[in-house]
């Protein structure tokens, strides 16, 4: 099979596809490799350290997806990108479709199959292709919280750990799933107070008895959150329902209840954001202010470490890879229902169920 890695172009997007040692397997294994110029750039892998393996550099966009049987990439095609995928070509990669119509749209007409990271889901729920990048926001999202804390950044002025003598600033981590758990051991490992709110209690009794001292779990309600929002700091939203849109757990109107220069951090955003007045922002103007609170909603969090994220993800990416491209998509599925489950959009038909009931489409399962 002929697999394409292009250079991503949304804004700040510094990660890339497969890294050279993804690359070096499927050259052992007979396949062929087409990577853009300078896509590995931005993670630390020039493009002689893709021919070195055995890649070929090729110089255009156009180029790699015309020639390309796959395409494996990191977020979504974006506008420039649609006329670029054509039928019976597979796409691996974030889709998010919940939380773009035109975007699922393009990919209906293009009549590519369209399998996405995020829907991957193995036996136990666990969704294996979401949880190394979920690691990485958890941990980023206290990082970019804290720094909007600050005063020049349109924070209220607040070191999250405080120090001796004047408190910390309070953390409320709303869904204690991958991100909502490493989001609060990086704020407790700050010295924040902490709360971690879910509806799972199960979940929450086998995180009371690891968290540290300084994180409390609480169960999540409109009762509690109202309660715990006059004297919280920071809050993170990481709540996912997978495949589909986000609830939003804060609406306009609670946040009267904060204090002037809190920020919130919407790790949801991708999936339509879990706080009603959040709106997609970028690496470059991440934040804006709604009632005096900052909002961050960076919709590719991870892109800004793509030293650290770009290896997290293709070692979780590449064995699914490798299947795809040793035994073509429906073999691959039909011997693996997690892949299955990925599998989106087939010729011009959502196969997702959760997709097409939000937009009221046909659900048309995927014949393997």
């Amino acid at each position: 099979m002929i697999i394409g890695i292009p250079k991503e172009i949304k804004n700040n997007e510094n990660r890339v596809g497969m890294t050279p040692a993804g690359v070096a397997e499927l050259v052992k294994r007979g396949h062929k490799v087409l990577i853009e110029t300078s896509a590995g750039i931005n993670s630390g892998f020039p493009d002689d350290t893709y021919t070195e393996v055995g890649g070929k550099i090729i110089p255009t966009k156009e180029e790699v997806y015309a020639k390309a049987d796959m395409i494996v990439k990191v977020k979504e095609p974006i506008e420039p990108e649609y006329q670029l995928i054509r039928k019976g070509q597979i796409v691996f990669t974030y889709f998010h479709f919940a939380s773009d119509r035109p975007l699922l749209d393009a990919m209906l007409a293009s009549g590519a199959t369209c399998i996405a990271y995020e829907t991957v889901k193995t036996k136990d729920g666990s969704l294996p292709l979401l949880i190394p990048m979920s690691e990485v926001a958890g941990r980023m999202s206290v990082q970019e919280g804290a720094r909007f804390l600050e005063s020049p950044q349109g924070g209220k002025g607040m070191l999250i750990g405080g120090v001796p003598g004047v408190k910390p600033a309070k953390v409320l981590v709303l869904g204690a799933g991958t991100v909502g758990t490493n989001a609060a051991f990086k704020a407790a490992g700050l010295g924040a107070d902490v709360t971690l709110m879910d509806i799972n209690l199960p979940r929450l009794r086998a995180l009371s008895e690891i968290l540290p001292k300084n994180v409390k779990t609480l169960f999540s309600s409109e009762h509690n959150i109202r309660e715990e929002l006059p004297d919280t700091d920071l809050v993170i939203g990481s709540v996912l329902v997978r495949g589909d849109k986000t609830p939003h757990l804060i609406t306009k109107d609670m946040l009267q209840l904060m204090r002037k220069g809190s920020v919130l951090v919407d790790v949801a955003i991708d999936q339509g954001g879990c706080f009603e007045t959040s709106h997609p922002t970028t690496h470059t103007d991440p934040v804006y202010t709604v009632n005096g609170i900052v909002h961050y909603a960076v919709a590719n969090i991870p892109g800004a470490v793509a030293y650290t994220s770009t290896p997290a993800l293709d070692n979780a990416t590449l064995p699914y890879v490798l299947a795809l491209a040793g035994k073509g998509w429906k073999r691959a599925c039909a011997e693996d229902a997690s892949l299955y489950e990925g599998v989106n959009i087939v010729d011009g038909k959502v196969t997702f169920k959760p997709v097409a009931d939000l937009y009221g489409l046909p659900y048309v399962p995927a014949k393997v």
